[in-house]
């Protein structure tokens, strides 16, 4: 099973060390995983532009290929996980593709957003923003409905990867069983 590793991580100063080891589990666990290339440079005398298409046509070409995600779906920069990663577990779910997430924190979305901000229950009882009067998603779930609802969820990279091995082996199992 060939796993995509999807993430903000492609940000962090030490890219190379944490995508090495999530292979080196990944390979542990009976599976491939495949990167993110946004780190490596692209041809010489790019523009940053012809190096954005080339990043997105390489990571749409991998996940294209994969069997199945992980996602980091950590807060990035904000209360909501990495644009792109959730642009990344879309395109893999719309192609029927398994996704698995981890990194977000305990308790609802709901339950972060106000913790932070001094939201207000409308006559009904919906939370709504301080200033604006927008509504805060609130469906006890950890992630925006739309993410919550399509993904699986773990609370680490290791338990995420473990999950697939565990689809990946049964998925043998039953293929054994019908030979």
């Amino acid at each position: 099973m060939k796993v995509y590793l999807a993430g903000f991580d492609v940000f962090r100063p030490d890219v190379d060390a944490v995508f090495q080891d999530l292979r080196e589990q990944a390979s542990r666990l009976g599976l491939v995983a495949v990167a993110p290339l946004d780190g490596e440079p692209g041809p010489a005398g790019q523009s940053p532009a012809e190096q954005a298409h080339r990043i997105y046509r390489d990571n749409i070409s991998m996940l294209s290929s994969a069997d199945a995600v992980i996602a980091n779906l950590a807060p990035f920069r904000g209360h909501e996980p990495d644009s792109g990663t959730v642009f990344e577990v879309g395109f893999a779910i719309a192609r029927g593709i398994p996704v698995v997430g981890y990194g977000v924190p305990p308790g609802s979305y709901s339950e972060r957003f106000r913790a932070g901000h001094a939201c207000v229950q409308d006559e009904a009882g919906a939370w709504r923003e301080p200033g604006t009067g927008m509504l805060v998603e609130d469906f006890g779930l950890p992630l925006n409905l739309m993410l919550a609802c399509s993904i699986e969820l773990r609370a680490t990279a290791s338990e995420a990867l473990q999950a697939l091995a565990r689809r990946a082996a049964a998925k043998v199992a039953i293929l054994r069983a019908h030979d």
